[in-house]
């Protein structure tokens, strides 16, 4: 694209932008509409994001269970290798004992970041709904949405479950 055409467009786009703000400032009821349906959205990104990294912390947990199979039973190895007096081939079952438990840390580590980007997943999520519910009316039987209650519900629930794990683990 030229300087010209792109100049043009950047003009284009703040006139665009400058209507857009009049129109609001001109009609507040539309700029509310429009928070609101951007706060819906953002909400709808950060609860997809959340199941993405319930999903990841899944895949891990499963992963780390393998792991702590595979190092139980190469333990043993070079156990009954030491015992036989096959010290090489203990020694290189050592070796992928060591590959092993590190390949475990690694998982524990990223498992461990998954959380801490869960947890302010959740708060940020936690955040926009907590707003949304002071700024929004209550319904006929005076309680508030209830999508957004249980919600608030599940990415509790869930947050205590990966503390509990987290917890045993360490």
């Amino acid at each position: 694209m030229s300087s010209t055409a792109g100049d043009w467009f950047s003009r284009l786009e703040q006139q665009l932008e400058q209507q857009l703000d009049a129109f609001l400032r001109a009609n507040p009821a539309q700029e509310q509409l429009l928070q609101r349906q951007e706060q819906r959205e953002r909400q709808q990104r950060l609860r997809s994001q959340r199941l993405e990294l319930q999903a990841g912390a899944e895949r891990l947990r499963s992963e780390l269970l393998a792991l702590a199979g595979e190092i139980s039973q190469w333990q043993q190895r070079v156990e009954r290798a030491r015992a036989a007096g096959a010290d090489d081939l203990a020694s290189r079952a050592e070796g992928h004992l060591a590959e092993l438990m590190a390949r475990g840390r690694d998982r524990w580590q990223a498992l461990s970041q998954l959380g801490e980007t869960f947890r302010q997943v959740d708060q940020d999520l936690d955040q926009l709904e907590n707003g949304a519910q002071t700024a929004s009316e209550p319904s006929e039987n005076g309680t508030v949405d209830l999508e957004q209650a249980w919600s608030a519900f599940e990415a509790e629930q869930e947050l205590a479950r990966l503390r509990r794990r987290q917890d045993r683990g360490s």
